[in-house]
């Protein structure tokens, strides 16, 4: 018993020593080496990290995520790489690297091979050209190797708690996961690796486009992924999703493409409950989901498929499809079920294109109480060209369907009775239309919704589509009539087109409609309207009529009535406001008188009027005609212009031009304008005025007038845009007794083409010529600019002028520095980025000054002097000047090299951003040697 004692205390007192020395090895390993550790991760930080990284401290612990030694570093930061630089990639409350034990004790460096991040904010973005900014970590050709530093070699990533955000401009898809978790194990450093994942997300929103698809949805995920760092392979082996109650399976690979990506991606759903479907609906309607039964079987697929480049417009095909099987709503409150719900559709866009849509609806029928709808629709193309083939019967009462379903924020009354066949091929260009004949009945109808209190009710529609042939002369359509009242206030429409191939058209409308309450009876996020719109017209006739000129036949008449129109959309960042607006037609003029509005601090008045309204309208072949006058206090041309949003997670501006203006095509107007005050860039304009025409595409000014800087200017400019990337100028200008100061100071073009009167001060006229092209941000591309003119010099003083000034002190002739000159004409010409300054000749303190040679529109000089000496001149110093603007070289001597030539090629040098004449693909050598 004693031995057995002994044997038990020994065994005790062994096991104490052993937990003592552990625990003792777990406290002072991370003392000893804490230290180095951070050091070693500091060091590989910096030498393998673009992005900047920040964290307020620091520790070494076995017990913050056990068993492994986790260097923890609290408030961490890491920005993003280019063009990302100031944009934080990831935040974190703390983010721990696990420290690989046998390569700190006994390896040249410490391997990091787990990574837990907790609470933290991951924000990826990518921008328009496909740039990101999660490329922080350098590659191995850029990374610096250091024996003594750590290394990566990542078999776990662990992920708690945290939000991340997908943005990518260039594909217009938005990712946002709130409540991430996510767990990750693999060989991530070899070049092939399988990677398991378990990931669960709280709320999942998922838009594309502007759309939303998925929002506020639990998401949990089970996922083996093949990974090729070599080719940035990923193929998605087996990957079991659930969102909400919903299973999906998910499939496919993508591949990074040297210039774009290489996708398949499918998810399914077979024979899943349809209670289980609907699970997948947006979150405001899970209170109504909660009060319905249903049943019913389903199956459902989505797929994305092929390359996306986006220099190629090549996109991948989307096809979704879905069927139901002997569906059956019913709402708790619900006298009636919906049931035998019966749907086949399966759709396709290839490349993205909206025009190759294909639908095909093979089914969708159901019945509510002996009220049946049943639906056929099969149909290839959209816009200008569609095949179609449908056949849609319904006989529906209106408010038992609507009490049926109870769908939140929806409450409809009266009768849908339809009955429509098509057949055939619809071609504007081609002059076809489907075979057609169908009506389409409402009648003693309302409609309510939660964002306003009162409906639009007393609604009744009869209109008639038909067509017996396939072609455009046969087709018709009749409204007779359509009718509502809203809030007491009545509108009625009758509307009958005949002969589409030269539509004869025959319209009345009568009416008040106020937009605002309108508007919130179909609330639409991202857009607002206010105002009244007043209608009594009358209009009637053929559109060969008014192409040919034959008026009299036409019978247009009556008046439109706008009153405090304002919009505001994600389109329009600033209310668009037209505080009256009184429009007369009669016959094929429509005359406007008074139109008065404002968009952000502009404001406008237009009188005058614009002929061929009707046609086009009716058709995007006709040009729309006018003669316009244009008067404003104050406008802001910046306010105008296509922007590019950036986001980040704590602010969002709106600043950068992402597009040139664009005119469009189908206009033929002429614009007496008369503005007080123009801001442009940040140029202000007083007194503009001028005549503007508008014709196929082209904006043209002619006898324009302007001041700026305290100057009277004349000017004449054309002005076309190709696309929505570049653009064409032509400008001439004749501006006398400006203050150069204020025009180096004030306009940006002047400064970056004269940029040696950054010093100078005085009294100067212009009279020039030029022309080129602007770039995506409406600026010049300098290799493309042409031009010729004169600077007249009436009395300028180049004070601080590094050229005269470095000249002076070479000749040691220091009455010739900070020179004044006096009524010098100054000629030159600009191509192929080279500013070729004419001979020119002035006189300073005595002595007599010649001047000549280039500069280029980068800065570099090739300029030729002679300092001809007091009394006469005739013994001069020949001097050279070359360097650039910032540095100038000064030598005595004639021979110099010439500048090179930067020649722009349409289409070939890029224009995305003002060019430097190291980038241009073609260049001029120098051939000779000029004296």
């Amino acid at each position: 018993m004693a031995i057995e004692r002994k044997l038990f205390l020994k065994a005790l007192k062994f096991t104490g020593i052993s937990i003592g020395s552990v625990l003792a090895i777990l406290v002072i390993v991370p003392i000893l080496f804490a230290d180095t550790i951070t050091e070693k991760v500091k060091l590989f930080a910096n030498e393998n990290l673009e992005g900047e990284l920040n964290f307020k401290d620091s520790n070494l612990s076995f017990f913050n995520h056990f068993p492994s030694l986790t260097l923890t570093l609290e408030e961490f930061s890491l920005n993003g790489s280019a063009p990302f630089e100031k944009q934080s990639l990831i935040t974190a409350k703390e983010i721990g690297f696990g420290i690989d034990i046998p390569s700190m004790l006994f390896g040249s460096e410490a391997q990091i091979d787990k990574i837990f991040i907790e609470n933290a904010k991951i924000n990826v973005q990518v921008n328009k050209k496909g740039e990101a900014n999660y490329n922080v970590y350098k590659s191995g050709e850029t990374a610096v190797t250091d024996n003594s530093s750590a290394s990566l070699n990542l078999k776990n990533i662990q992920i708690l708690n945290s939000e991340l955000v997908y943005n990518d401009v260039s594909t217009k898809m938005l990712i946002e996961a709130k409540g991430f978790n996510y767990k990750g194990k693999g060989n991530l450093l070899d070049v092939n690796f399988s990677l398991t994942t378990s990931a669960s997300i709280e709320n999942l929103n998922f838009t594309y486009d502007s759309n939303e698809y998925l929002k506020n949805k639990a998401v949990k995920a089970d996922l083996i992924t093949k990974i090729n760092t070599n080719s940035l392979a990923f193929v998605f082996e087996k990957n079991d999703l659930i969102i909400n109650k919903l299973p999906v399976e998910f499939k496919g690979y993508f591949n990074f493409l040297s210039n774009g990506y290489d996708m398949d991606f499918n998810l399914k759903t077979e024979n899943s409950n349809l209670d289980d479907l609907f699970t997948a609906l947006p979150a405001e309607y899970i209170s109504w989901k909660s009060q319905t039964v249903m049943k019913g079987t389903t199956s459902a697929s989505f797929s994305l498929k092929g390359k996306y480049i986006a220099a190629e417009n090549i996109n991948p095909e989307v096809r979704f499809k879905i069927n139901i099987r002997d569906g059956f709503v019913k709402n708790g409150k619900a006298p009636f079920a919906v049931e035998n719900i019966y749907l086949n559709l399966d759709t396709k866009l290839p490349n993205l294109d909206i025009n190759r849509l294909s639908v095909q609806l093979d089914s969708l029928y159901f019945d509510v109480n002996q009220n049946k709808l049943s639906a056929i629709l099969k149909s290839e193309g959209f816009g200008n060209k569609i095949k179609i083939n449908t056949k849609i019967k319904s006989k529906l009462d209106l408010k038992t369907l609507s009490d049926a379903l109870q769908i939140p924020n929806l409450q409809l009354t009266g009768n849908l009775d339809t009955d429509i066949v098509s057949n055939g091929t619809y071609s504007a260009d081609e002059q076809k239309f489907p075979v057609t004949k169908g009506y389409f009945n409402v009648t003693n109808s309302s409609l309510k919704t939660s964002y306003y209190p009162k409906p639009i009710e007393k609604i009744n529609i009869k209109a008639n589509l038909n067509c017996p042939t396939s072609e455009f002369k046969d087709a018709s359509f009749v409204i007779s009539p359509a009718t509502f009242s809203f809030e007491n206030e009545p509108f009625t429409l009758n509307a009958n087109f005949k002969d589409f191939s030269d539509l004869n058209y025959d319209i009345q409308a009568k009416g008040t409609i106020n937009l605002a309450p309108v508007y919130k009876v179909f609330a639409q996020k991202g857009l607002d309207i206010n105002g009244i719109i007043k209608a009594d017209l009358s209009l009637a006739g053929k559109q060969s009529d008014a192409t040919k000129g034959k008026y009299q036949n036409l019978k247009n008449s009556g008046t439109l009535d706008l009153t405090n129109i304002q919009t505001t959309s994600e389109l329009l960042p600033k209310p668009f406001l037209i505080e009256k607006g009184l429009f007369t037609f009669n016959q094929e003029k429509m005359n406007f008188a008074d139109f008065r509005g404002k968009y952000g601090q502009s404001d406008i008045t237009m009188n005058g009027y614009v002929l061929n309204v009707i046609n086009f309208y009716l058709s995007d072949k006709e040009t729309l005609k006018g003669n316009l006058s244009f008067t404003s206090n104050y406008l802001n041309i910046n306010e105008l212009m296509p922007t590019e949003t950036t986001t980040t997670e704590e602010t969002t501006t709106s600043s950068t031009v992402s597009g040139v203006i664009e005119i469009p095509t189908n206009l033929d107007l002429t614009i007496q304008t008369k503005a007080k005050k123009v801001k442009y860039d940040d140029i202000i304009i007083e007194n503009l005025g001028g005549i503007i025409q508008m014709q196929r595409g082209m904006a043209s000014l002619k006898n324009g007038t302007l001041g700026i800087i305290g100057a009277t200017a004349k000017m004449n400019g054309t002005y076309k845009n190709e696309g929505k990337e570049k653009a064409y100028f032509d400008y001439t200008i004749k501006a006398k007794d400006f203050d150069v100061k204020r025009a180096y100071n004030e306009i940006k073009l002047f400064k970056e083409i004269v940029t040696a009167a950054e010093n100078a001060e005085g009294i100067v006229s212009l009279d020039y010529a030029i022309k080129g092209v602007l770039n995506n941000q409406m600026e010049p591309v300098m290799p493309s600019l042409e031009g010729k003119g004169t600077l007249s010099v009436k009395h300028v003083k180049m004070k601080g002028f590094k050229l005269l000034n470095t000249v002076a002190s070479r000749t040691e002739n220091p009455d010739i520095k900070d020179p004044d000159i006096t009524k010098v004409d100054i000629k030159s010409t600009i191509k192929n980025n080279l500013l070729t300054i004419e001979r020119f000749k002035f006189k300073v303190s005595g002595f007599r000054l010649r001047f000549e040679g280039q500069s280029s529109l980068d800065g570099n000089l090739n300029l030729k002097m002679r300092v001809g000496l007091p009394p006469l001149g005739i013994i001069g110093i020949p001097i050279k000047v070359t360097g650039n603007q910032d540095n100038p070289q000064i030598n005595i001597g004639k021979k110099s090299e010439d500048l090179e030539e930067t020649i722009y090629e349409d289409g070939v040098t890029p224009i995305n951003a003002p060019v430097k004449s190291d980038s241009i693909p073609k260049v001029i050598s120098p051939v000779e040697k000029v004296e």
